[in-house]
């Protein structure tokens, strides 16, 4: 296998937003983020992805882009931006940034002037089509609820939009379109950036006929998935990119690839590096009902969690590399979703368990803002607490059709909702958790009195020691980055166990991921081997081995 830079890093996205307010604004600012790279260098990570700080209206937090080449004023200035690359850079922190090129905003001066007449020279940089029996071209439903076509009254036709009415789809058949693309990005690689994660680009390329799709499930509407996902063209316009822009720089690229197949996989991040680095696939993030229908309060199933990060494990070994994650800005937390958030011991032990999990993997890990904190989902009380557009047009939808009640829905949107990843970072114990002296733009979790970076970084055994301790172990042992896997005990419902093996060295992973005592057996070959790092006091005696709730432990041979 070859190695790499970006394999044998961590990553950690950075939500600009909530992340450090720099100027009493309540958003949080790129300045703000360069006054805590010193945080992010003690907890030891090597990449800090930034979500999108582009000029824009701010419709979706960001990825609306109306200007690609310049910074949204509530983030700061270019010349913020370059301060905190060369602070990065002078840390030894790499910086990737977003890129969202699947759609653009509707004020972008591309779709301006592709609005203003059927026969302006930019009208095919957009996906326009004539309407249909006295409506859309199709049924396509949009992933923010409605429809996927907008009717534009001035020219008469209707404009395809897969997320907000105003993020209209760029049309990637058109070859200026990628140029134009393409320009842009080696733009920023002249200015120094270390990679790109990609906003759903596997939706770039659609199917010419676009045909009405199957209905989704509870929804008026089809499915455009299988005529923009991972499309006919995506592959070709990909190796298009990395030819013209990617293939010139040494970069950390990840595709978000929603519908991703292990095959797909190793065609967009293949060994060979003719597409990107990495991808991030989402089947273990739709175990509790996310692909077929978000809005629920239903728990994760370990066996099937099990299965599938194993299919993923083996799947890509040797053919691609994974992406490891739990959390990201538009996931709930992790440790209210799959662990236990209800008492500060249950918190940490849990939050540290499911760190365990996925940090002994092959693959890159990503670590989100405030994961390393153990920060949890916030406790949003009405639908006015909410600023997520996918959220607040949930409820109107759902609600407005009687589906749900209006408590029921707020119930879900508390547990699933992608603002609770974020709400602001919780640094200390000050007023607004010490994100900004105004009024944040969210509300602030309450709980960040208990839970805050201050706090942890002053206690050995809190979780931020215990993820700083992870990345750690992960630069300094190959085994770890490398080393192949094989899953042990498939169908226990409560441990999660697995080895790891490198030549000569190998480990034992074993993560009880439950709230109850569990009780497992231990390869004989580990019989007495060191322990690499453990969460609890599990009970470990030969081939035996007794786990409280949360507990777990990494055996290794090196």
């Amino acid at each position: 296998m070859k190695q790499a830079w970006w394999k044998e890093s961590v990553v950690y996205q950075v939500y600009p937003r909530s992340f450090q307010d720099s100027n009493g604004d309540g958003i949080g600012d790129l300045a703000g983020v360069t006054s805590r790279l010193d945080y992010l260098k003690e907890l030891g990570v090597d990449v800090i992805w930034l979500s999108p700080f582009y000029r824009s209206p701010g419709g979706d937090n960001g990825y609306d882009i109306s200007d690609y080449r310049d910074i949204e004023p509530c983030f700061g200035t270019m010349e913020d931006f370059d301060r905190l690359l060369a602070e990065a850079h002078a840390r030894g922190l790499r910086i990737v940034i977003d890129l969202v090129v699947n759609h653009s905003s509707e004020e972008h001066p591309w779709f301006i002037e592709s609005r203003s007449s059927r026969d302006n020279p930019k009208r095919d940089y957009y996906i326009w089509r004539d309407g249909k029996a006295g409506g859309p071209p199709n049924n396509w439903g949009s992933n923010f609820s409605g429809s996927a076509w907008q009717y534009d009254e001035a020219t008469g036709q209707y404009y395809l939009h897969t997320f907000g009415t105003f993020q209209p789809d760029l049309n990637w058949d058109n070859p200026v379109l990628r140029e134009e693309i393409f320009d842009m990005m080696r733009w920023w690689c002249d200015k120094g950036i270390d990679g790109f994660r990609m906003d759903v680009i596997s939706m770039i390329s659609k199917a010419p006929e676009m045909p009405d799709g199957e209905l989704r499930p509870g929804s008026d509407y089809g499915s455009f998935a299988p005529y923009v996902v991972n499309g006919p063209n995506v592959h070709r316009y990909l190796q298009e990119m990395h030819e013209k822009v990617l293939g010139r720089y040494d970069l950390l690229t990840v595709g978000e690839c929603s519908g991703l197949t292990v095959d797909e996989a190793c065609q967009y991040a293949n060994e060979e590096g003719t597409e990107l680095t990495m991808a991030f696939q989402f089947e273990h993030m739709d175990l509790d009902g996310g692909e077929s229908f978000k809005w629920n309060t239903r728990k994760m199933d370990l066996v099937e969690m099990k299965a599938l990060l194993t299919k993923w494990q083996k799947g890509l070994d040797g053919r691609a590399w994974n992406s490891l994650y739990w959390c990201n800005h538009d996931q709930p937390r992790i440790v209210s979703r799959l662990g236990d958030d209800s008492s500060f011991a249950l918190r940490e032990k849990s939050a540290k368990a499911i760190a365990l999990t996925i940090h002994m993997m092959q693959g890159t890990p990503y670590v989100y803002e405030g994961e390393e904190l153990g920060m949890t989902n916030a406790p949003f009380e009405t639908l006015e607490d909410f600023r997520d557009v996918e959220s607040i047009n949930a409820y109107r939808e759902l609600v407005g059709s009687g589906r749900f009640t209006p408590e029921e829905m707020l119930g879900f949107l508390r547990y699933k909702s992608r603002d609770n990843s974020r709400t602001p970072m919780q640094w200390d114990s000050s007023e607004n958790a010490g994100f900004t002296t105004g009024k944040p733009w969210i509300m602030v979790n309450p709980n960040y009195k208990e839970i805050n970076a201050a706090e942890q970084l002053a206690r050995p055994d809190s979780v931020f020691h215990f993820y700083q301790e992870l990345i750690r172990l992960r630069h300094e042992h190959k085994l770890i980055v490398y080393g192949s896997y094989e899953l042990l005990l498939p169908e226990d419902r409560q441990i999660f166990a697995y080895t790891r093996s490198l030549g000569e060295q190998s480990l034992l992973c074993v993560v009880n991921l439950s709230g109850e005592a569990a009780e497992c057996e231990i390869p004989a070959q580990f019989a007495g081997a060191q322990t690499l790092i453990k969460v609890g006091e599990p009970g470990i005696n030969g081939t035996a081995a007794k786990l409280q709730p949360w507990d777990a432990f990494v055996l290794a041979i090196l």
